[in-house]
């Protein structure tokens, strides 16, 4: 691969992660409360990065479409899982609508454990199996037929720094105490939107499940 090639994969990477969808949520809602906890969140997202990052390359793109019916059986799963989590986002908003939390410390309090921001992290990320396609679909055109392993690894690689750079500078900018402290009275409602756009999201790939699995 040639530096532009390296380059517009970086570029394109970069804005295909810094598109609104439930991971960019989640680091949102959870920065506006606690820094740690948005690094967390970060650290968990980018497991599931890594993960799909690697099966692209090794060709699952290729397996999902061979198999719809192997996508539809994950989408379900993911899509499950969003809605539950979107249940719990548009719940808990609603309450704290009623009973904010009084200062920064309070809000990073009620977000509980760092594992648990880790693993809502993670579990976000892997409940939409359809980045393999669009990962697939981004370095299919940069990769020879038979890649080395260092260019394997390589390419997996530069997805993964990517995508960190973007979602923990992200972090660390709405993490900072002065927006932290702009941002808090309206955690509520983030909460409630975001809870929301997981339950639609969820849905939608839940019904896209039910198709592949009839296709």
């Amino acid at each position: 691969m040639t530096l532009a090639q390296w380059a517009a994969l970086f570029v394109l990477n970069i804005a295909g992660a810094a598109s609104p969808g439930p991971d960019i949520l989640l680091i949102t809602r959870t920065a506006i409360r606690s820094r740690r906890h948005a690094v967390a969140t970060v650290l968990g997202i980018q497991v599931g990065v890594l993960f799909w990052c690697t099966l692209t390359v090794l060709g699952f793109a290729a397996l999902l479409n061979a198999f719809p019916a192997v996508l539809g059986f994950l989408q379900l799963i993911g899509g499950a899982w969003l809605v539950w989590m979107g249940y719990g986002m548009l719940s808990g908003g609603l309450s704290e609508r009623k009973n904010p939390p009084a200062d920064l410390e309070e809000a990073a309090a009620r977000l509980g454990r760092l594992r648990h921001a880790f693993a809502h992290g993670l579990t976000t990320n892997l409940s939409n199996p359809k980045i393999v396609l669009f990962l697939s679909a981004l370095i299919a055109p940069l990769l020879p037929a038979s890649p080395s392993v260092g260019l394997a690894i390589g390419v997996v690689a530069m997805l993964s720094v990517s995508s960190v750079v973007l979602q923990l500078g992200m972090a660390l900018l709405v993490s900072t105490p002065t927006m932290r402290r702009k941002l808090l009275r309206a955690g509520p409602m983030i909460d409630v939107v975001s809870g929301i756009f997981f339950i639609i999201a969820g849905l939608v790939l839940v019904f896209n499940g039910v198709e592949d699995l009839q296709a």
